[in-house]
C-alpha cells in the first residue's frame, strides 16, 4: 500500500481504518494488512481516549492495563516500518513521534501504577499500625 507524500497525521488515521471507513484511493489487499492498520487505528482511539481516562481516574489495576495496552500497541505499530519494505522511506517524522508516543505512554503508566501499588502498601502499613487515643485536655 503506497502513501501519499506528505500524509497529515488525521489522513494517516483514515488510510490506516480505511478497510473498515472506505478511504477514496486506498486499497489493502491482503486481509492481514487490513489487520493491522485496522488494529493500528484503533490503538491510536484507545491512546487519546483511555489514557488519559486510565492516568487522572483509574485504578492501579486499569493503569496497568493500559501500559500493557500502550506497549503491545508500540509493537503492533512497528508493522508500517517492518512490513512495507521500500515504502518506509515514505514515512516521515510524524509516523515515528505518533510510535514512540506508545512507548512513552506505556513506560509512563507502568512507572504511575508503580507509584500508586506503593501509596497503597504505606496506607496498608500505616492502617495496620494501632492507634492511640488522642490526648485528652485536663483543666
Amino acid at each position: 500500500m503506497p502513501f501519499p507524500h506528505g500524509l497529515p497525521g488525521w489522513e494517516a488515521f483514515r488510510v490506516a481504518s480505511s478497510a473498515v471507513w472506505p478511504y477514496e484511493g486506498v486499497v489493502i489487499e491482503a486481509w492481514y494488512y487490513a489487520v493491522l492498520s485496522t488494529l493500528s487505528a484503533l490503538t491510536t482511539l484507545l491512546f487519546i481516549v483511555g489514557s488519559p481516562w486510565a492516568v487522572l481516574r483509574g485504578s492501579r489495576s486499569l493503569q496497568s492495563v493500559s501500559a500493557w495496552a500502550a506497549a503491545i500497541s508500540f509493537i503492533l505499530n512497528a508493522h508500517w516500518y517492518v512490513l512495507f519494505g521500500s515504502d518506509r522511506s515514505d514515512l516521515r517524522i510524524g509516523y515515528f513521534l505518533w510510535w514512540l508516543s506508545f512507548i512513552f505512554l506505556a513506560l509512563g503508566s507502568f512507572d504511575l501504577a508503580g507509584r500508586n501499588s506503593e501509596i497503597e502498601a504505606r496506607k496498608r502499613d500505616l492502617d495496620a499500625l494501632p492507634q492511640d487515643s488522642p490526648p485528652q485536655m485536663h483543666n
